[in-house]
């Protein structure tokens, strides 16, 4: 089998959230197997840095995901100005660590609002390209909170595990058209964000590390090699997945 199953050059990515963490790994992922990035985030300063670690096959588009009057316009601009996305990750997302009875229906709704609608609305605008080409390879970035039950995440939780639906009917739609979509579900990464939430409960700290069967936290390298894994032609005929990248802690007792 030739390695060049796993290259993506010529392909053309959105990251979004790309800037830093997880969706930085991915970033640099993609540009390594021969790649274009365009990142988004809301911090011009973050995505300036950004692509100047990423170098000259990384772009950036300022964007708050969650302003969804701006999204056809965003992806219509880079569509035009930029070429064809061929891939998007689905990566920015943001955390509220709280016991459900601590957590407000405005917290919920926030973490809803960005984690999910404006996900499912970015990918429909997206798709819509993708579908005409009959060719894309779409992935969420879901969570292990997404697969059983972790408590203080409520909302977190709640908007990670509707992603797996999302994933599953988008596929018996955009199947026929050869527009792939996946998910990838990240154990514990040595992340900012997953840091900050750990650094500061050692108690949880060590009960995650208890769980996972590698006894160690991954890296945003092991989420970027999965990405362009399910955006490669080595994936071509992988759809409708979920896959955890997590050092075995989604079966480990």
């Amino acid at each position: 089998m030739s390695l060049e199953v796993f290259s993506l050059k010529g392909q053309r990515a959105l990251v979004t959230g790309g800037g830093t963490g997880i969706g930085l790994g991915i970033s640099k992922a993609i540009i390594e197997a021969g790649g274009k990035v365009i990142i988004t985030g809301r911090r011009e300063a973050v995505l300036q840095e950004a692509v100047k670690t990423l170098g000259k096959n990384a772009s950036y588009r300022v964007n708050d995901i969650t302003d969804r009057a701006s999204i056809p316009t965003l992806v219509e601009s880079i569509e035009t100005e930029e070429g064809a996305i061929d891939i998007l990750v689905n990566n920015a997302g943001i955390h509220h660590k709280a016991w459900a009875q601590e957590t407000s229906d405005e917290d919920f709704e926030r973490i809803i609002q960005t984690n999910l609608i404006s996900v499912f609305s970015l990918t429909r605008e997206c798709a819509k390209y993708m579908l005409k080409r009959k060719k894309g390879s779409i992935i969420m970035i879901g969570s292990m909170a997404g697969l059983f039950g972790i408590d203080r995440v409520i909302a977190y939780s709640v908007s990670k595990t509707a992603l797996t639906g999302l994933v599953n009917s988008l596929t018996t739609e955009y199947a026929k058209d050869n527009v792939r979509v996946n998910a990838i579900a990240p154990g514990w990464i040595t992340s900012n964000m997953f840091l900050n939430a750990i650094n500061k409960d050692e108690a949880r700290k060590q009960q995650i590390t208890n769980r996972i069967a590698m006894d160690h936290f991954g890296t945003t390298e092991d989420i970027g090699n999965s990405a362009v894994f399910l955006s490669s032609k080595a994936a071509k005929y992988i759809t409708g997945v979920i896959l955890p990248v997590d050092g075995g802690a989604t079966i480990n007792f």
